[in-house]
């Protein structure tokens, strides 16, 4: 089971909402329409929401409930860039007149008091995930336990027998760890065990610049630490925007964070409590001398144990192999969430859920291609995306003309002091049809769902104009790119077509 530390009030109800010491699974139905192996977002939505529609559902978990996002992902880890974010503001007041400027130093951040708000909060959330509720107001049978198939329609839970109709698998991922000699000698963090850190480090030592990495740089360098990123690609989250990741890139340089691009850790070694990591930079050799590792440098599937080859379920190393529709190469069983598809995200787990519940119960041909799903990288500024980007048009042979706005322009970012960034959205050439858009600034994950409405409901460009955005908001960004489209439409014969129109009048 996964280690919370430290053992204090907050991680001691945590455990009992969501691994409780003294659990005693339920007996098992004689038969259930569906046994959901795996208690994380995808699992719990399949779960609830099965049994609300009247399906008996057992439901499966050997570790936590809640999955990573309440214990270690998307709740902890925003918890604690609050903090950061706090601690920034408070240096950067005296750009807005107020009192004089503060060196983000680390003796200006209580880092114990900052992890123990994260951790209440992470406990007080933790009563939506919890055993109990799943048992007592949706009707599930919840079984603690390992779960394992042992026949075509039978599951093992730590002795129990589970008979199903259907199956869903929603086990989740975890970390990857490289190959690189003397790593586990030296010693690291993970997202599974950053979290559970009382004292700063001084000097962190980030292997990997994808948005997990990014994420957790900004929020420890603004909580006081030293840090130094590492990524083997030529950018820092390379699967976003060029000109997004370049404009963090340059707010990370501002902070004080160093960024190393195109480098590799050959090897680790320990010496007097410091860590040395060996990169290779351009056929050199530099050392990076730091206190604490972490490693955020990718995900792999939850399958072993599952004994999915009785079942004829077919995995590799990105995961378990579904169509469309999210079912397996067993008909009987269905998959979703991080172990299963290609956008490991919280919403996309839940959206791939409901799915998952329409297609195995009700005969359905939902797809997951249809979803329009936008994702963020929670920096400030922040990088929100839905849709295509301009390469992957580029890749599918579709002319774009894209259109930018950026915040420098915008009146209320101007008098909130917050210019990083921009609203950048992708049409298909002569046409209004959205095909994507990148938003990187404060607030852009907010922001992004008015651009994936848009695309969902196939609203073009242009009818953005028409909405009426109260002023003066940072989304006035995306209406102003309607009008900047439309204003493409005006071309030289149409302007004098209307001026002639014009001039009868007078």
């Amino acid at each position: 089971m996964s280690s919370l530390l430290p053992m204090d009030k907050y991680n001691k109800k945590l455990l009992e909402n969501v691994h409780p010491k003294n659990w005693k699974n339920p007996e098992p139905a004689k038969h259930y329409n569906l046994v959901v192996i795996g208690a994380g977002t995808a699992g719990l939505v399949t779960a609830s929401g099965a049994a609300g529609l009247g399906a008996k559902v057992a439901l499966i978990e050997r570790d936590l409930m809640g999955g990573d996002c309440l214990n270690v992902g998307c709740v902890p880890s925003k918890a604690l860039l609050r903090s950061a974010t706090a601690a920034a503001d408070v240096a950067d007041a005296h750009r807005f007149g107020v009192g004089k400027q503060i060196e983000a130093k680390a003796n200006s951040v209580n880092f114990a008091d900052v992890m123990e708000r994260m951790r209440s909060i992470r406990s007080r959330i933790s009563s939506n995930d919890s055993a109990k509720r799943f048992t007592d107001e949706f009707g599930v049978d919840v079984f603690i336990g390992e779960g394992k198939f042992v026949g075509k329609d039978t599951i093992d839970v730590d002795g129990s027998i589970l008979k199903f109709k259907k199956a869903v698998i929603t086990t989740g991922a975890r970390p990857m760890i490289p190959p690189i000699e003397g790593l586990h000698n030296a010693g690291f963090l993970t997202n599974e065990t950053v979290f559970n850190l009382t004292k700063r480090p001084k000097h962190l030592a980030v292997i990997g610049g994808g948005p997990i990495g990014c994420e957790l740089s900004q929020a420890f360098r603004r909580l006081g630490s030293q840090v130094t990123i590492i990524e083997m690609a030529p950018q820092f989250l390379i699967r976003e925007d060029k000109d997004a990741a370049d404009l963090l890139a340059d707010v990370f340089g501002r902070e004080g964070i160093k960024v190393l691009l195109g480098a590799k850790v050959e090897k680790v070694t320990k010496k007097g409590g410091k860590k040395i990591l060996y990169v290779q930079k351009k056929n050199k050799i530099e050392e990076v001398i730091a206190d604490e590792i972490l490693v955020g440098a990718g995900r792999v599937p939850n399958v072993e144990g599952l004994n999915l080859e009785i079942v004829g379920v077919e995995h590799d190393r990105f995961g378990i192999a579904v169509n469309d529709n999210l079912k397996t190469t067993n008909p009987r069983i269905f998959a979703a969430g991080d172990v299963a598809i290609k956008y490991k995200f919280t919403h996309s787990a839940d959206f791939s859920s409901r799915i998952v519940i329409q297609n195995a119960l009700f005969f359905g041909r939902k797809k997951i291609s249809a979803l329009t799903i936008p994702w963020v990288t929670y920096t400030d500024p922040e990088i929100a995306h839905v849709g295509m980007y301009e390469r992957d048009a580029v890749e599918r042979g579709i002319e774009v003309e894209t259109f930018k706005v950026d915040f420098s322009d915008i009146d209320r970012a101007i008098v909130d002091g917050e210019e990083d960034g921009f609203v950048k959205i992708h049409v298909k050439k002569g046409t209004d049809k959205i095909l994507g858009g990148t938003i990187v600034g404060r607030h852009a994950g907010d922001m992004i769902s008015e651009i994936t409405i848009a695309m969902a409901t196939k609203l073009g460009l242009g009818a953005l104009a028409t909405v009426i955005h109260p002023y003066p908001t940072r989304a006035e960004a995306i209406r102003r790119l309607g009008d900047v489209y439309n204003r493409t439409r005006l071309t030289p014969t149409v302007k004098k077509l209307f001026k002639k129109w014009l001039s009868l009048g007078l």
